[in-house]
């Protein structure tokens, strides 16, 4: 996936260490000092180890291991020591950030205030983002009062909510502390001056140029997945190796030497890293070019794994949390697979009497690379983006001259805006070749079955993963007993990956509702005994993405079990937003739904997913029930009669009763008052659906609106648990105080998403209990008074 890359980085990009280079007719053997996978590189991935482990284990294990690590190390090859020592690193650097990042956040959400630094300029009714300063949670701002600039670090005062990646800060009042951030108020200079430039190619050059993705439309990012080049949209070691090689090739054409003209390059590059933010990709492309420069000026070559180490460490060293930064998975992973493939095309090479020469060689050395960078990186691309491409080691290959032009003319382009006609002028040529990538990414992804779509389990994203890491060590190793080994462990770790989902646990024997926090929307996902999945609605859609890729997917991926049944509540955008994404990847067997003839974009799209993915639609009536496992889901509404008096979605919402032997939860979509008198009134004369219409755990109506939720309704379904999915700071001012009110009156326990985030709800048919803010407690007997310390009964 990545083999574009090589495009740029013949042998470790401009400032490679010196050796013997191909000349196109002579075979290319690596000198004596690269043959081997040094101790750093070996030392770099038990440092990778131990801050994955770190994340996975509680702090007490992670102790222990260090301890026994380093005693069991220490008994045995003294060179261990050392590999100890760097995964027990690892282990507590990971816990120490834990730690920081909880009482920082804390701190933060308790107090209502912080300084942050401001990402965009801030006046009154303006919507930015902004770092905290000194804390690793991002925030976004609805400011009311105060002015600021990009850049300064200002005091933030107001309503604070907690997000999944930060906080959200309503009503805020800013006060500048008088510090001043140059690099950040630089980056965003830049991104005005790509707007002023770029026009309606904008979305596309902030990514490239300064690493900003966010206004990139959802269908154009999809149709780079799919053709295997979404790692081009962010700034990633690729183009930092474009840029530094274009820099090196400007200065030698201005006659400097070529020390100098490298180390100006690095010095540029350094400065072109800290502006865009430094993000991990960048950053370990940046450390790998000193390296090598440095390789370079002190005559000391080195092996490309030393490189690669060095690289990937500096980030992780700087803050650990970038080993679970997607885009340093696949930059670290895709260097190791120029490494290993160019290995493997030298032997490939040296066992042929007569082998390619000139265009032929170089097409063949770099489909070898594109070929062993695809399977290495396909599990991260598939664990992250539900998709693994099956034309990437073709589009790569067509795409690598494009860009190999594209970033420096991007970065001529920025760097020439005083000379506004210059500016524009490159900018031409830039937004050519803008649209020729893009052309490249239309084509590979019209491909038929260009791209598989997945949803893989945690053993089998780590299976395959170990199969990527034993692919790259039968292609660097030279010993054909170690390749052999190597590829026995790559089979077995494939094999492994095919049948864990097989071989998985089959869920905890409970039935478990998810309420996801999907922002203002719903998405409810109810887990079997035996790990099976139903998923009701699957939250909303926004331009360049959507809750089910965002949310919903990576949450079942993770907890592994296949999706038996989707089924929506009405076809609004907040409902039904992230369908289509679920659908193509997790191809459940049926796609429920009333069928409401007012659809939406959204809806039409998920209908389209679903023909396409083979997903039986079919429509819901009153008293069909389907059974997964042995749980019970009873539709009770609506009815054709009904619903075709209807012109509001709202009022045809598909309630559905799941009944786990003594327990019972009630999901009611957006059901409005209308609905729910109609609902009332038919129980008055049918005892059967007045005993389904109680519930333990009911799924509050329309996001707590005051439409929902009439007293007659909850007097007949008196719930224990009142489970209430809303959006932080949502602008409509939901929940409704007076439907908090009745709820609470009612003995109901109130839980929010805006408040909780994901909430938890388990039961063994008899007891209840919930997980939600980190703490786990049982529901008290329908008779107990509700624990109002938990319950946020509080408006």
């Amino acid at each position: 996936m990545l083999a574009a890359r090589s495009a740029a980085c013949k042998g470790g990009a401009a400032f490679g260490p010196p050796g013997r280079r191909s000349s196109g007719h002579a075979r290319e053997a690596p000198p004596p000092h690269v043959r081997r996978v040094p101790l750093v590189f070996l030392a770099y991935l038990a440092l990778v180890a131990g801050l994955a482990l770190g994340a996975a284990l509680p702090a007490g294990v992670v102790l222990g291991a260090v301890a026994c690590a380093a005693v069991c190390a220490c008994r045995r090859d003294p060179r261990n020591v050392g590999l100890a020592l760097a995964c027990a690193a690892g282990m507590l650097q990971t816990v120490a950030a834990r730690r920081v990042d909880a009482a920082c956040r804390a701190r933060i959400l308790r107090g209502g205030r912080t300084d942050a630094v401001l990402e965009a300029d801030a006046s009154p009714g303006a919507r930015v983002t902004a770092a905290a300063h000194g804390c690793a949670l991002a925030l976004s701002l609805t400011v009311a009062r105060g002015r600021a600039d990009a850049g300064d670090v200002v005091t933030v005062r107001g309503t604070f909510a907690p997000t999944a990646r930060g906080a959200l800060v309503r009503d805020v009042s800013l006060a500048r502390t008088g510090e001043h951030m140059t690099i950040v108020a630089m980056r965003a200079r830049a991104g005005r001056t790509i707007d002023a430039i770029f026009g309606a190619d904008a979305p596309l050059a902030r990514a490239l140029v300064v690493a900003d993705a966010a206004a990139i439309p959802r269908d154009v990012r999809d149709r780079f997945a799919d053709a295997g080049l979404v790692h081009l949209l962010s700034v990633s070691g690729l183009h930092v190796s474009l840029v530094a090689a274009a820099l090196e090739l400007l200065l030698g054409a201005m006659r400097l030497s070529r020390r100098t003209a490298s180390v100006a390059a690095a010095v540029a590059v350094a400065g072109y890293v800290l502006l865009i933010g430094a993000p991990p990709p960048a950053v370990r492309a940046g450390t790998m070019l000193g390296a090598q420069l440095a390789s370079r000026v002190l005559q000391r070559p080195s092996s490309p794994w030393t490189f690669l180490a060095l690289g990937g460490a500096v980030p992780l060293l700087l803050d650990p949390r970038a080993v679970f930064d997607v885009g340093y998975q696949l930059s670290v992973a895709g260097m190791a697979s120029l490494v290993g493939g160019r290995a493997l095309f030298r032997r490939w090479i040296d066992g042929l009497t007569d082998p390619p020469r000139g265009a032929r060689r170089t097409i063949a050395r770099e489909l070898a690379v594109s070929a062993v960078a695809s399977a290495v990186t396909a599990p991260v691309v598939a664990w992250s983006f539900g998709r693994v491409s099956l034309v990437a080691p073709l589009s790569n290959l067509v795409a690598a001259p494009i860009v190999a032009a594209l970033q420096p003319t991007l970065f001529l382009a920025v760097l020439l805006a005083p000379v506004r006609p210059l500016a524009l002028h490159v900018a031409g040529a830039a937004r050519l070749l803008l649209r020729a990538l893009d052309a490249v990414a239309r084509g590979a992804a019209d491909v038929p079955h260009a791209a598989l779509a997945v949803a893989p389990s945690l053993g089998t994203a780590v299976c395959s993963a170990g199969a990527g890491v034993a692919l790259l060590a039968a292609c660097a190793a030279r010993s054909r007993w170690v390749r052999a080994r190597a590829a026995i462990v790559a089979a077995a770790s494939l094999a492994l990956a095919a049948w864990s989902p097989l071989l998985a646990v089959s869920g905890s024997g409970e039935v478990e509702l998810h309420m996801l926090d999907v922002g203002q929307g719903d998405a409810i996902a109810v887990r079997t005994p035996h790990g099976h999945w139903v998923l009701v609605d699957a939250g909303r859609v926004w331009r360049g993405g959507d809750a089910g890729r965002a949310t919903v997917l990576p949450y079942l991926r993770r907890r592994g079990g296949p999706l038996d049944a989707f089924v929506l509540s009405h076809p609004h955008a907040d409902h039904v937003g992230g369908a289509a994404s679920v659908l193509a990847a997790m191809h459940p067997r049926r796609y429920l739904d009333a069928a409401f003839a007012l659809g939406s974009d959204v809806y039409r799209a998920s209908l389209e997913a679903a023909r396409t993915s083979g997903v039986a639609w079919e429509r819901v009536r009153p008293g069909e029930e389907l059974r997964v496992d042995g749980v019970a889901l009873r539709v009770l509404a609506p009815d054709s009669a009904w619903t075709a008096s209807l012109d509001d979605p709202n009022l045809a919402s598909v309630i559905l009763s799941v009944r786990w032997r003594g327990v019972r939860f009630l999901l009611v979509g957006d059901a409005e008052a209308p609905e729910e008198r109609w609902l009332v009134e038919r129980a008055a004369a049918d005892a059967a659906l007045a005993d389904a219409l109680r519930a333990d755990v009911l799924k509050v109506a329309h996001h707590g609106s005051r439409t929902s939720s009439t007293p007659e309704f909850l007097a007949l379904v008196r719930p224990r648990v009142a489970l209430v999915s809303v959006g932080a700071g949502n602008s409509y001012g939901l929940p409704n105080d007076d439907v908090l009110r009745r709820l609470a009156l009612g003995g109901a326990e109130v839980l929010r998403t805006d408040r909780w985030g994901t909430i938890v709800v388990r039961t063994d048919g008899r007891a209840i209990t919930v997980d939600a803010g980190g703490e786990r407690w049982s529901v008290p007997p329908r008779s107990t008074t509700p624990d109002s310390s938990r319950g946020s009964s509080d408006p």
